[in-house]
C-alpha cells in the first residue's frame, strides 16, 4: 500500500462557487407561527388591584330525623304560635327534608359568605380594590402574640350543660325560661380556665367554632346563640394587650360562622311563588330583593334580631347583631340602613378605646360587604374614634398599660389593624386631601396620619409628600414610634414618584446615609443589622438608576464600608453590579463609575478562594464580564486597552473573565484593522502588535487547556489579519505546543467523557488556518504543519475511537488545497503559500510526498482494523477515504485509480458498509457534472 502516491487534481474554485450559487430572494411576508408582539405605553402602577373577597361560611349537614324541640329554637325561627314577639300566628314544624337542590343553592350561597350588596349583587369598583379581611387576619395572628398565660370563661368545652326542657303552660313561663336559658351561663353553670397558653387558647377557640358548627347542625339553636354570645363577652377581657388584635381575629371567625348559619337557613325557610299561577313555591334567586321574600321567612328574621336584642350586656348584644346584620336583607333595606347607623351610635357605650376601636372595624367589615354602596356610615366611625382618642391618655388607660409593662408606642401600635381596615373602606370611596381636611378639625394624629398612608393609594401619598412630612414634624412628643410613619411613608415612595419639584435626591441621600453611618458605627453596632443595612441598599439601588449620581454622593463608599463581614460585603457588591448591569443602557467611559465599579469587582473577586462553589465563580465571572463589556473609550483605543491590563491584574483567577479579556483585546484589534481598512500606519502597527502580546502573554495563565487552544487559535488569526507575522506564529506554535497536555477525560455532570471530539474540532480549525499561514523560509516547506503531524503522531489516542484517522483524512484535504494554483480562501494583504512559492514543482513534490505518507498511515491503520476484525469501523472509514479521493484527488491518475477501486471492494467485503455512505457515493460519480469519473463509475459496476 506504501507505493500509492497521493496526487490532487487542479480546481476552479470559482467556476464551483458559480455552479452552487443558490438564486436568494427576500421574503417578506410574515410566517404564519411567528409569534406577534405587542408593544405599547404600559403605565406605571402605583398599587396592584386587589379583589374583594368575601369571609366563608360553613355548610352544616341537616338530619331529616325527628329533632328535639326546645321553647327557645321554636321562638328563633317562630315556630311557636304562642310566641308573644311574633305579630302573626303560625303553625309550622320546620322539619321538612332538604332537598339535593336546596344543599346546593345553599352551598352556592355559603360560599359567597356574607353577601357584597343588599341584593346579592357584586360590589362596586372601590371595594373591589380593597384588599380582602381574609389577606389580612393571618398577619394580625402572626404579629401580636404573647408569652403570658390568658384565660377563658366558658361553659360549652369539656362536656359542656345541656339543654333542659321546662313544660310551660303559659305564654308568661316560655319567656321567662328562654330568658333563664340566655343567661344561665352567669348563674355558676359555667368555668374559668386559666393560666392557657396562647396555642391552648387558639384550640379552645377553635373548639368552641366546632361545638356551634355542631349544636347548629344538631338543631340546638339555643345552645348556638349562647356559645357565640359566650365568645362575645371574650373580647371585653384586656388583661393582655398585646394579644387582643388576635384574640379580635380568633373570636370574629366564630361569629361570622354564626351569622352564615343563620343567614343560610333563613334563605333556605324563605321561598317563595313568582306568580299566582305557580302553586308551588320555588327558592330565592341569589339577587332577590326583600319585596318577594314571604312574611313567614321575614318574620323568622325579626325574631332572630328580637332575641339578640334581648341579651342584656351591650358589647354581646353588638357583635350578635352585627354578626347577623346582612339578614336584614329579608326583611328591609331601610332597616338594615337604619341598623348600621344605631350600631355605629352603641359603640359610643363601650368604656374601653381599644375594645371600641375594633367593634368599629368589625361593624365596617360586616357593613361594607353587604352596603357597598351606602358608605355615610364610615366616617362617622372615624370621627368616634378621633373624639374618644384624648381618652387613650387618661390615667385609667395609662395604668393598665403600665400594670402590663407595655411602652406607651407598643400600645398605640394594637390600633393600627382596627383603623388600617377602616381607612381602606374609606380610601376606596374618598380623596386623600379631602379626608385630610375633614379629620384637621380634631387636631393631627400620629396614629391615624400612618393608617392613612398605608390605605390610600401610594400616588395620593406621594403627590402630598412634602405635605405629609411637615405633618409628622409635630410628632416628635405623641408617643407613636416616628420611625413607623417614614418608614410607611417611605414604602409608599417606592410605588410612586413625588411630584419632579419635591426630589431632593443627591442631597437628602447624602444626608441620610451620613445619619446611618453615624448611628452603626460606634461600637461596631452595624454587626447587629447587616440584614436591615442591605434592605437600604436594595432600596437605593432599586431607585436611583443614575450611578453617576450615586457614586459622587460623598457617602455612599463609607456606607459600603459597614458591610465589614466579607459574605455581606459581596453579597453587596453583587446587588450593585446586577443593579448596574440591569440598569445600564449603553456603554460608559465615565472614569467615577469605571474606577468605582472596578474597585467594587477586585472585591467580588478577592473573596475567592480554593474552597469557593463552581457555581459561584461562574457567577461572579458573568458579573465581572458584563462590567467590562459595559466600558468603552470610543475611538481612544489606547485607553481601552490600559483598562483591559488594570482588569486583567484585578482579576487573574477567573478564567471566564481572562477569556473574555483576550477576546474583547482581539475585538480591539479588529476594530483597529476595520478602521485602518487593512493599511496600518507605523502607530496602528505598534498597537495591534500590543494588543497580540496582551493575549499572548494572558493565555497561558488560563487553567482549562482548551480555552487556551482556542483562544491561541483565535489570536492567531487576529494577528495573521493584522499582518503581524511574528505575534502569529508565536500564537500558533503555543497552540501546538499545548495538544500533549490535552487531558484524554473531562468531568461532564459528574461522568467522565473523552475530549478527542474537542480536540479533532480545534485541530480542524488549526490546519485550516495553517493553509493561510505563509511558510518562513528559515525553517522550511510547511513547518508548522510538519511540526503538528509530529505531535499528533506522538500523542496517545483511544485505541477504540478513529480519531486520530479522522485528522489524517482532514488533513489530506489540506494538503490537497495546498497544491491548487490558487487557493480557496485569502487574507487580505497576506500572501500565502501559492503566491510565495507560485506552483513550484520543488513545492508540489513536497505535498505529494507529505501527502503519500498520511495517505500510508490511514491505509495501514484500515489494515490494522481488518487484524483487529472491527469491519464496521474499517467499511467506514473506507468509504470516507473514496469520498475524499473523488473530492480532492485525481483519479485518472493510476495509483489513485487503483487505490479506489481497492477501498471500494473492502467497504463492502464483510457486508458492514454504510447503506447511506454507499448511496451518495454512487450518486456522485453518475453525477453528469464529474464526467472525469465516467471510467471509474464502470469500474465500479455502476451503470451511468
Amino acid at each position: 500500500m506504501a507505493t500509492y502516491m497521493w496526487k490532487s487534481r487542479d480546481r476552479s474554485y470559482e467556476q464551483e462557487r458559480a455552479k452552487l450559487q443558490c438564486h436568494t430572494q427576500e421574503v417578506l411576508e410574515k410566517h404564519p407561527l411567528r409569534p406577534m408582539i405587542v408593544t405599547g405605553d404600559i403605565g406605571k402602577s402605583s398599587r396592584s388591584e386587589r379583589a374583594s373577597e368575601g369571609s366563608s361560611g360553613i355548610i352544616t349537614p341537616q338530619h331529616d330525623s325527628e329533632r328535639v324541640f326546645d321553647p327557645l329554637s321554636l321562638a328563633v325561627e317562630n315556630e311557636d304560635p304562642l310566641d308573644p314577639l311574633s305579630q302573626f300566628l303560625h303553625e309550622q314544624d320546620g322539619t321538612l327534608p332538604q332537598s339535593k337542590k336546596a344543599r346546593n343553592c345553599n352551598k352556592t350561597i355559603l360560599g359567597h359568605g356574607t353577601r357584597s350588596s343588599a341584593t346579592g349583587k357584586s360590589s362596586d369598583k372601590s371595594s373591589s380594590l380593597m384588599e380582602p379581611w381574609s389577606s389580612r387576619r393571618q398577619s394580625i395572628l402572626a404579629r401580636f402574640t404573647t408569652s403570658e398565660k390568658l384565660s377563658m370563661i366558658t361553659s360549652f368545652l369539656a362536656g359542656g350543660d345541656k339543654v333542659v326542657v321546662k313544660a310551660a303552660t303559659s305564654t308568661v313561663d316560655k319567656v321567662k325560661h328562654r330568658l333563664e336559658q340566655l343567661d344561665d351561663f352567669e348563674e355558676g353553670s359555667i368555668r374559668e380556665m386559666l393560666n392557657l397558653s396562647q396555642q391552648e387558647y387558639t384550640s379552645r377557640i377553635q373548639q368552641l367554632n366546632t361545638a356551634l358548627t355542631q349544636a347548629w347542625s344538631d338543631d340546638q339553636r339555643v345552645k348556638a346563640l349562647k356559645i357565640a354570645i359566650q365568645c362575645a363577652k371574650l373580647l371585653v377581657d384586656t388583661s393582655v394587650l398585646n394579644f387582643y388584635p388576635s384574640k379580635f381575629v380568633l373570636v370574629t371567625d366564630i361569629l361570622d360562622n354564626f351569622g352564615d348559619l343563620v343567614y343560610e337557613r333563613l334563605f333556605r325557610k324563605a321561598e317563595y311563588s313568582p306568580s299566582p299561577r305557580v302553586g308551588k313555591p320555588i327558592e330565592l334567586p341569589l339577587d332577590f330583593t326583600p319585596e318577594i321574600v314571604p312574611e313567614s321567612a321575614k318574620e323568622t328574621a325579626r325574631n332572630w334580631f328580637f332575641k339578640v336584642s334581648s341579651i342584656r350586656e351591650l358589647l354581646p348584644r353588638f357583635y350578635l347583631e352585627a354578626a347577623i346584620l346582612k339578614s336584614y336583607n329579608f326583611i328591609s333595606l331601610e332597616e338594615l340602613s337604619a341598623a348600621v347607623k344605631r350600631l355605629t351610635g352603641m359603640i359610643r357605650g363601650f368604656g374601653n378605646p381599644l375594645v371600641a376601636t375594633y367593634a368599629r372595624c368589625y361593624l365596617c367589615r360586616v357593613a361594607i360587604s353587604i352596603l357597598p354602596m351606602e358608605q355615610q356610615y364610615l366616617l362617622p366611625n372615624l370621627f368616634d374614634f378621633l373624639r374618644i382618642f384624648p381618652q387613650l391618655k387618661s390615667p385609667d388607660v395609662r395604668e393598665e398599660v403600665s400594670k402590663q409593662k407595655m411602652e406607651w408606642s407598643e400600645y398605640l401600635t394594637l390600633y393600627t389593624p382596627a383603623l388600617d381596615w377602616i381607612l381602606e373602606c374609606i380610601a376606596s370611596c374618598s380623596q386623600l386631601s379631602q379626608l385630610l381636611s375633614e379629620i384637621s378639625p380634631f387636631g393631627h394624629n400620629a396614629l391615624v396620619l400612618n393608617s392613612l398612608m398605608a390605605a390610600f393609594r401610594p400616588n395620593d401619598v406621594a403627590e402630598r409628600a412634602l405635605e405629609l412630612v411637615e405633618l409628622m414634624k409635630e410628632f416628635e412628643e405623641t408617643g407613636f414610634p416616628l420611625h413607623v410613619l417614614y418608614r410607611t411613608l417611605g414604602l409608599c415612595l417606592l410605588l410612586a414618584d413625588p411630584p419632579l419639584d419635591q426630589r431632593r435626591m443627591k442631597k437628602e441621600l447624602n444626608a441620610f446615609l451620613g445619619d446611618v453611618i453615624r448611628r452603626m458605627t460606634p461600637g461596631r453596632a452595624y454587626e447587629a443589622h447587616y440584614h436591615e443595612l442591605h434592605v437600604i441598599l436594595d432600596r437605593i439601588l432599586s431607585y436611583d438608576k443614575d450611578f453617576n449620581l450615586l457614586f459622587s454622593v460623598e457617602n455612599f463608599l463609607p456606607y459600603l464600608d459597614l458591610f465589614q463581614k466579607e459574605s455581606v460585603r459581596v453579597e453587596a457588591c453583587k446587588a450593585i453590579i446586577e443593579a448596574f448591569l440591569k440598569g445600564q443602557k449603553s456603554v460608559t467611559p465615565d472614569p467615577l463609575i469605571v474606577n468605582t465599579l472596578l474597585a467594587i469587582c477586585k472585591n467580588m473577586h478577592d473573596s475567592l478562594n480554593a474552597l469557593s462553589m463552581e457555581d459561584e465563580r461562574r457567577h461572579m465571572s458573568g458579573l465581572i464580564n458584563g462590567f467590562l463589556c459595559s466600558v468603552s473609550y470610543g475611538r481612544d483605543f489606547e485607553q481601552q486597552l490600559n483598562f483591559y491590563c488594570d482588569a486583567r491584574a484585578a482579576f487573574s483567577s477567573l478564567d471566564p473573565v481572562m477569556s473574555q479579556l483576550v477576546q474583547l483585546v482581539n475585538r480591539l484589534a479588529v476594530e483597529t484593522h476595520i478602521i485602518m481598512k487593512g493599511n496600518h500606519s507605523r502607530k496602528t502597527a505598534s498597537f495591534v502588535r500590543a494588543c497580540a502580546a496582551f493575549c499572548f502573554i494572558t493565555i497561558p495563565s488560563m487553567r482549562n487547556i482548551f480555552a487556551q487552544l482556542s483562544l491561541y487559535l483565535l489570536s492567531g488569526q487576529v494577528a495573521l489579519l493584522n499582518q503581524c507575522w511574528g505575534q502569529a506564529d508565536a500564537c500558533l506554535k503555543g497552540a501546538i505546543s499545548l495538544i500533549p497536555f490535552v487531558p484524554k477525560f473531562l468531568e461532564q455532570d459528574g461522568k467522565r467523557k473523552s475530549t478527542e471530539h474537542l480536540l479533532l474540532s480545534i485541530l480542524s480549525q488549526l490546519t485550516s488556518t495553517l493553509l493561510l499561514f505563509p511558510d518562513n523560509p528559515d525553517q522550511g516547506v510547511l513547518s508548522l504543519l510538519r511540526g503538528l503531524l509530529t505531535i499528533i503522531d506522538s500523542y496517545t489516542w483511544d485505541i477504540n475511537q478513529d480519531t486520530k484517522t479522522l485528522f489524517h483524512l482532514h488533513t489530506l484535504a489540506i494538503v490537497a488545497a495546498y497544491s491548487q494554483e490558487s487557493y480557496i480562501y485569502h487574507i487580505p494583504g497576506v500572501d500565502s503559500n501559492d503566491v510565495m512559492y507560485g506552483h513550484n514543482e520543488t513545492f508540489l513534490k513536497e505535498l505529494e510526498s507529505l501527502g503519500t505518507s498520511i495517505l500510508s498511515q490511514i491505509l495501514d491503520y484500515l489494515k490494522e482494523l481488518g487484524n483487529r476484525h472491527l469491519y464496521k469501523r474499517q467499511s467506514q472509514l473506507c468509504l470516507t477515504l473514496i469520498q475524499q479521493i473523488l473530492v480532492h484527488g485525481d483519479v485518472n491518475h493510476p495509483p489513485l485509480h487503483k487505490l479506489t477501486l481497492n477501498l471500494w471492494s473492502l467497504a463492502q467485503k464483510h457486508g458492514r458498509a454504510d447503506t447511506s455512505s454507499l448511496m451518495a457515493i454512487k450518486r456522485k460519480v453518475m453525477s453528469p457534472e464529474n464526467h472525469h469519473l465516467a471510467s471509474l463509475a464502470l469500474l465500479l459496476q455502476i451503470k451511468v
